[in-house]
């Protein structure tokens, strides 16, 4: 796994926590249990703080940052809760997303966006800063436009998408080979 530390500030990896060959967390990140980072993503907390909520799983290619403090602007962390999936290629730039969300792949959420707990954020969508997402629906477009409400089976999905990528997980710790 490739962590390294920034200005003497390493990651924090909870219990279970994984991070692939590939992929980098870097400074002020911290991973809950049993959270996934799969090939090539970046986690990139070097001017704030990145946060991970249990079972959350960053997939192939995203991008995690933040923004700094200064006279211009207050700076933003990135948080994302637990059981929250975050598809390949995207790209969360300080920014909240709750509890047992799903974020598409390619969606790009930026600065102090709020995408609440039980939200689906469609492939490829875009999150414009500050913007808040309502619990409980679809979200589509570049930029995002609530489609329509979410059904029990979908929200039932956030967390059997997590717990799947907990699973997954477990079985690349130790089926896969470097050759």
């Amino acid at each position: 796994m490739t962590l390294r530390s920034y200005h003497d500030i390493s990651p924090n990896l909870a219990s279970g926590a994984w991070v692939d060959d590939s992929a980098v967390v870097i400074g002020k990140c911290e991973l809950g249990e049993d959270v996934s980072v799969w090939p090539n993503a970046t986690l990139r907390g070097d001017v704030n703080d990145i946060k991970i909520g249990d079972r959350s799983n960053i997939q192939d290619g995203a991008v995690v940052h933040t923004t700094h403090q200064s006279d211009i602007t207050k700076g933003s962390q990135c948080i994302v809760g637990k059981d929250v999936t975050v598809g390949h290629n995207a790209v969360l730039h300080g920014c909240i997303i709750e509890d047992e969300c799903l974020i598409g792949m390619g969606a790009v959420v930026l600065d102090n966006a709020v995408v609440q707990k039980h939200v689906l954020v469609g492939a490829n969508s875009l999150v414009p800063p500050g913007k808040i997402l309502e619990s409980g629906y679809l979200y589509v477009g570049s930029p995002v436009k609530q489609a329509r409400p979410l059904t029990d089976d979908e929200k039932a999905f956030f967390k059997y998408s997590a717990a799947h990528y907990v699973k997954l997980k477990k079985s690349f710790q130790t089926a896969v080979k470097t050759l």
